[in-house]
């Protein structure tokens, strides 16, 4: 239970900070785009502040032995740049180009009740449960081969 806590905390702040950086409204992120029309460089200041942020928080918590509410601190470990990755890049970076939304700011802005951004919602679990279906299809061809090559 305190895991959840902690997890509902850390979502609402999250979700606060969107809202009070402005970055919940797609016109913000558009103009932050739009770099040879009426350019606005509010993301760029919120992205440096969240890199700041993050750097100190991550310094901190490789200093810590284990962390307060799991077993082990969990890093990534994985380094390398794939076709998957790059594809996923392309299309997010797809996505909120012709959208200006993100995942966050488009589940913060559920609470709006716009159709917009309902649509996105959507749209974006399809796209990701038809991710998760493609991994799982290509894993199980990736064992099958394994398997009939073994046997061959």
């Amino acid at each position: 239970m305190p895991q959840l806590l902690a997890t509902f905390a850390c979502g609402l702040l999250f979700g606060a900070g969107l809202l009070i950086s402005g970055m919940t409204q797609p016109d913000k992120v558009l103009g932050f785009l739009d770099i040879f029309g009426a350019w606005d460089a509010t993301l760029a200041f919120v992205m440096a502040g969240a890199v700041i942020v993050t750097s100190i928080g991550f310094a901190l918590a490789r200093r810590r032995g284990a962390p307060r509410l799991a077993n082990k601190l969990q890093w990534p470990t994985r380094h390398d740049i794939d076709a998957p990755l790059l594809a996923g890049a392309a299309l997010f970076g797809i996505g909120w180009g012709l959208v200006g939304l993100c995942p966050g700011p488009a589940i913060v802005n559920l609470a709006s009740f716009s159709l917009p951004v309902i649509i996105f919602v959507i749209a974006m679990a399809v796209g990701m449960l038809g991710a998760d279906l493609w991994q799982q299809h290509a894993s199980m061809r990736a064992t099958t081969s394994a398997i009939s090559t073994a046997d061959g």
